[in-house]
């Protein structure tokens, strides 16, 4: 079996930053052994697999371990994929997650809107399990759906960060965000995901379903800006939408190829 693949840069207002991901198209969906395997041959943060229904298509995401709920970069990807490369007409795509419902990506200008489904957080104590690997103490702690969130003093704290991933990977969750108030920008963050076989993620887009509500009610302002200082950093426009977030971001290709699966 012969497959398409794309590989673009999402989150990136040039190459070789951002979040990469590797975007297949499908007729229809192979085993899942398939799939986590392409995803851990391509070894990236994540591969998006989607099938076209309709007038909407169902998406997959896939680290190179496992199968994940929500994915806010490989979906802006496989947007960017759909609308400059695969001949979608229309400047809105709806993707329907088996995991997460309906998510759409519209085009504004040269920027893709991620609207997804708000998370709901709630505070918890700061544990010694929770603090064990940083190098830095937190001010204040939360628990989403899927990842704990630790507020920071400031962007420098960030920063300073030297995370002890054998430590981070014993939490119950998908990973363990890091944010505090940004110096140019509303808010900075980081993802550490070990558990999910990522230790940090350039760009999380799903992170920001707790950043933005988070930040929101601190800053009393629905529009804001962030950036994810990882090495490859990557900047993100924000709304907040009580239920929903928007997520913003831009997208450069990188590669276009196929897979052979025999």
């Amino acid at each position: 079996m012969k497959l398409k693949i794309y590989q673009a840069d999402a989150f990136a207002d040039r190459l070789f930053t951002g979040n990469p991901a590797a975007v297949c198209p499908l007729e229809d969906w192979p085993d899942d052994a398939l799939m986590q395997k392409i995803a851990a041959e391509n070894n990236l943060a994540e591969t998006a697999f989607y099938v076209k229904r309709e007038d909407w298509y169902e998406i997959r995401w896939f680290t190179p371990a496992v199968e994940v709920d929500l994915c806010g970069h490989a979906t802006l990807a496989a947007a960017y994929v759909l609308l400059m490369h695969e001949g979608h007409s229309d400047d809105t795509v709806r993707f329907v997650s088996p995991r997460s419902g309906l998510l759409t990506v519209r085009k504004q200008d040269d920027f893709l809107i991620l609207n997804f489904p708000s998370d709901v957080f709630e505070p918890v104590a700061i544990s010694d399990d929770l603090v064990r690997g940083f190098n830095v103490r937190p001010v204040a702690a939360f628990k989403g759906k899927t990842d704990y969130m630790l507020v920071f003093e400031d962007e420098n704290r960030i920063k300073q960060i030297r995370p002890k991933f054998d430590e981070i990977a014993k939490l119950n969750g998908r990973g363990v965000i890091v944010t505090a108030k940004g110096n140019e920008v509303d808010f900075v963050s980081r993802f550490f995901a070990p558990q999910s076989g990522i230790n940090e993620d350039p760009v999380t887009g799903s992170a920001h379903t707790t950043l933005i509500p988070y930040w929101a009610d601190r800053s009393g302002k629905n529009e804001m800006t962030a950036v994810q200082l990882s090495q490859r950093r990557g900047f993100i426009k924000c709304k907040y939408l009580n239920d929903r977030v928007e997520i913003g971001g831009r997208c450069k290709l990188y590669m276009i190829g196929e897979i052979y699966t025999e």
